[in-house]
């Protein structure tokens, strides 16, 4: 047996002084040992098990021979010698059987520290390195220093193979499982020279859509989460970059350097303008020095516009980063561009490399707008970004053009006293270049979807009377339409105005003729609301919008306040009927297939409605919780809805003379 005092060793032994390692195997040897050989002898080490002794045998001879490369190559003499050994480096890591992270990294930090103490290398050399690595770039990204040395590999060598065949997947995996570009801010930036380097290809947008295409998937929905935010936090930081030396060379605006390195004292220059601290990376903390601490900036919001965090969509959840609140960030881009109003962002002129940069991530954001399943969340990712390109206007395009609310609800502004695109692209607008013609479609889409029709028209007469004129005045349909609601929803009190629109719509044939359609609607109306006529009518089950329509084109309707329409095929599309009845005080819609679009319209005109019966229809709470404007609902019946307990709560507290109210088989039961 063993003495106790023999089983503690007096002194350690570095792992570079073992000179051989064996598992002790002959018959009746001690159990689960491992032996080491040492110039001055050797020493067993004996495991409780098996595992544990295979698992330090596999540390140990992994721990050595990190040793012996870390020394070879961190001195080499023959290139030759030093490729051989590279590849011998990685063929160990990968078949070690060692289930560690660091299994990989050691290797590609002892490649990376070989590159920055060599950097005299041939081409060819530094080729051969980057395929005898690209096995382990595999399972991991590259760390940062080697992300620098592929920088420059792409910005100099574009075009030779390493950058298809080796960078390709690298990127791949960048794409589909970074998490945060802030705490590796080199991966983003080799993202961005790879796509660069493509570019550079002969055929190198196509290439690049190639490229996009592959991040996406064939199928109609991309299955990685993660691709969109981060293409989208590569090409904004791309675009960045291009006006860095234009915003670094405006005299009151501190230089990224400076800020970085928060050395920027009051006294040395005007005051900074106000920036919104928002940048994709977090701070590095400045250097200690002497200087008094830098005043942070003010982060009061400027009258401009607002850049949106980028890693917005971090996975599903919503989760907004915040500014970091030091004096160490980069100033958002368009409060730079547009800090002065004189100061039109398109007018800037950029050199020739910016302009070919901005080109090829300005290209790639119009790519990805033509993704339908990736249209809502590019539409949040960039709201709203006026960049003076003319690709980004065909991506606005896109979202005026996308039927879902939640991507042209994008359109508008992010809260109030924030411009939108809707403002940034109107006649007049920062970056309207083209008398209104995408702010005409942008208007075409928010009329068409569910927006408070009154509403919407009201703050168009309020802010924007003035670019609907001028475009119905050049037969723009969207706006002769948009003039004429104005006048049929009387949302313009001035008669001089009002004058002055009906010119405007008789000054083109457009406009003449939905004029004077609405003129014959507004007699019709007339007619429909003479006093006469029976005050209760029940439709027969089965009749659809269509039959309501033509029961209500003949006759007077003016005592109508009971109209049960109750088990009829009818829609929200009856809506437009039911509005023009100026006495209704009880409806009745009980399984029909009336939804939230004919609510919103009805809350807007019917002040005076008392009783209404939603029982069994298609509504949810989008609709449902705009009745909290018709204060004169007694009895409200929402038996079998998708009402939930929240909107329920909503409308009990705004409706004050609410007495009767069913909700059975709802959520709110």
């Amino acid at each position: 047996g063993q003495c106790e005092h023999d089983r503690y060793m007096e002194a350690p032994l570095s792992y570079s002084t073992i000179e051989d390692l064996q598992l002790l195997s002959w018959d009746n040897a001690p159990k689960y040992c491992v032996q080491l050989s040492f110039p001055g002898g050797t020493v067993l080490l004996q495991a409780a098990n098996s595992y544990l002794r295979d698992q330090w045998f596999h540390s140990i001879q992994w721990k050595k021979k990190i040793y012996k490369y870390r020394k070879v190559l961190n001195n080499p003499s023959r290139w030759d010698v030093v490729l051989k050994e590279i590849r011998a480096l990685v063929d160990m890591a990968l078949t070690s059987p060692l289930q560690d992270d660091s299994i990989h990294q050691a290797p590609l930090h002892i490649i990376s520290t070989l590159l920055a103490e060599n950097t005299n290398l041939s081409a060819q050399d530094y080729e051969n390195i980057i395929v005898a690595i690209a096995p382990l770039l595999e399972n991991n990204h590259p760390p940062p220093d080697l992300c620098e040395f592929f920088c420059q590999h792409c910005r100099e060598r574009p075009r030779s193979m390493v950058v298809i065949e080796v960078f390709t997947p690298v990127v791949q995996r960048i794409l589909k499982h970074n998490m945060d570009f802030g705490k590796c801010p080199r991966l983003r930036l080799f993202t961005q020279e790879y796509i660069l380097a493509l570019n550079e290809l002969n055929a190198g947008m196509e290439v690049v859509k190639k490229f996009i295409h592959s991040m996406h998937g064939p199928t109609g929905q991309c299955p990685h989460p993660r691709v969109l935010p981060n293409l989208v936090a590569v090409c904004l930081a791309a675009i960045y970059s291009c006006y860095e030396e234009f915003i670094n060379s405006r005299d009151n605006s501190p230089s990224l350097k400076e800020i970085r390195n928060g050395c920027q004292q009051q006294s040395e220059r005007k005051p900074p303008m106000p920036l919104r601290l928002l940048r994709p990376e977090p701070p590095t903390p400045p250097p200690t020095t002497t200087l008094s601490p830098p005043p942070a900036l003010p982060l009061s919001p400027p009258p401009s516009i607002i850049l949106v965090e980028l890693e917005r969509n971090n996975n599903t959840t919503n989760t907004l980063r915040k500014a970091p609140a030091e004096g160490d960030s980069e100033p958002n881009l368009i409060d730079c561009l547009l800090v002065s109003p004189a100061l039109n962002a398109l007018s800037i002129q950029l050199p020739a490399h910016a302009n070919r940069v901005l080109g090829c991530f300005a290209l790639i954001l119009k790519m990805l707008s033509d993704y339908d399943d990736w249209r809502p969340a590019l539409a949040s990712l960039l709201q709203p970004i006026p960049f003076p390109k003319e690709e980004l206007k065909y991506v606005i395009q896109r979202f005026a053009e996308d039927p879902r609310q939640e991507v042209h609800s994008c359109l508008l502004s992010v809260r109030s006293g924030k411009d939108g695109w809707f403002q940034l692209y109107s006649p007049g607008g920062v970056a309207c270049d083209d008398d209104g013609e995408l702010f005409a479609s942008m208007v075409h889409i928010l009329m068409g979807s569910c927006y408070k029709t009154k509403k919407f028209l009201l703050s168009l007469a309020e802010n924007k009377l003035g670019p609907c004129m001028l475009l119905a005045l050049r037969g723009n349909q969207t706006m002769v339409e948009i003039l004429c609601l104005m006048l049929e929803y009387n949302i313009i009190e001035n008669k001089d105005t009002q004058l002055q629109i009906i010119s405007t719509l008789e000054s083109t044939q457009v406009g003449l003729r939905m004029y004077e359609q609405l003129c014959d609607r507004q007699r019709e109306l007339k007619e429909l609301q003479r006093k006469g006529g029976p005050t209760r009518l029940t439709l027969p089950s089965k009749s659809t919008d269509a039959d309501l329509a033509r029961l209500l084109s003949s006759g007077s309707f003016g005592n109508l306040e009971n109209l049960s329409l109750a088990f009829t095929n009818v829609t929200s599309a009856c809506a437009e009927q039911l509005i023009k009845l100026p006495s209704l005080k009880q409806l009745n819609l009980w399984s029909t297939q009336f939804g939230d679009a004919g609510l919103r319209l009805l809350s807007e005109h019917l002040a005076c409605l008392q009783v209404l019966n939603l029982c069994e229809t298609p509504v949810t709470d989008a609709g449902l919780l705009s009745l909290s404007s018709m204060k004169s609902l007694c009895s409200l019946n929402m038996n079998s809805t998708k009402l939930t307990a929240d909107t329920y709560e909503d409308l009990k507290a705004k409706l004050p003379n609410l007495k009767e109210v069913d909700v059975r088989y709802t959520e709110a039961w």
